[in-house]
């Protein structure tokens, strides 16, 4: 059995994680956390044969949690899963000596075979995370698309919450005008939803 320590601050995203590997017949689910503190002290007394770490939690995020409980045993094997792909967030993660880095947003299936492998002490990798060790070995700065002053003025207005019709207030754009800057982005970006949109951007160094 590969014994595994959940650990992600919104509860219902980590009820959903620990259903999905209780539902595998290799799988035990040991302990949970809720903040990066709480992952070291439940790792650190239950000694899991990995640990599922969100990036950005409450008291420690993930980067630091990992090299904390990796300080005291090596022998832990941490895959980050988060919603969360820049490269800085990516390299740091790595650098504290996480085994992988997957996305939520993975298939169940892989996220599963991401489990298996951490614990064969194989690497797990988002293509994003292999990107970004490549960038950062390389020395090369990625490149993609750009947008125009006003899409990232509404993009901006998107990250922060803001309806289509409160963007167009802001900007004193009408609300087909919003739309259809937001189409240009969408189709720009390679994406269909606005959420994906802004982690997108993130990604490319477009939003910050």
């Amino acid at each position: 059995m590969i014994r595994v320590v959940v650990a992600d601050d919104h509860p219902i995203v980590r009820s959903g994680i620990v259903a999905l590997l209780q539902d595998a017949d290799d799988v035990q689910v040991v302990g949970q956390a809720s903040d990066g503190a709480a992952a070291v002290s439940v790792t650190l007394a239950e000694r899991p044969d990995v640990v599922l770490m969100d990036l950005r939690m409450p008291l420690l995020d993930g980067a630091a949690a990992t090299a904390e409980i990796l300080g005291v045993d090596p022998g832990v094997r941490v895959l980050i899963l988060t919603t969360y792909e820049s490269d800085d967030q990516i390299l740091a993660a790595i650098e504290a000596g996480a085994t992988g880095y997957l996305l939520k947003a993975a298939p169940e299936s892989e996220i599963l075979a991401g489990v298996r492998a951490t614990a064969r002490g194989e690497t797990a990798l988002a293509p994003s995370a292999a990107a970004a060790l490549v960038r950062r070995a390389t020395g090369s700065v990625p490149t993609g698309p750009s947008l125009t002053p006003r899409e990232l003025d509404v993009l901006r207005l998107v990250a922060q919450g803001n309806s289509n019709p409160a963007i167009g207030r802001a900007l004193f754009l009408s609300e087909t005008t919003v739309k259809t800057h937001l189409g240009h982005v969408f189709e720009k970006l390679g994406v269909n939803d606005r959420t994906r949109a802004v982690t997108r951007a993130m990604e490319l160094g477009l939003l910050r």
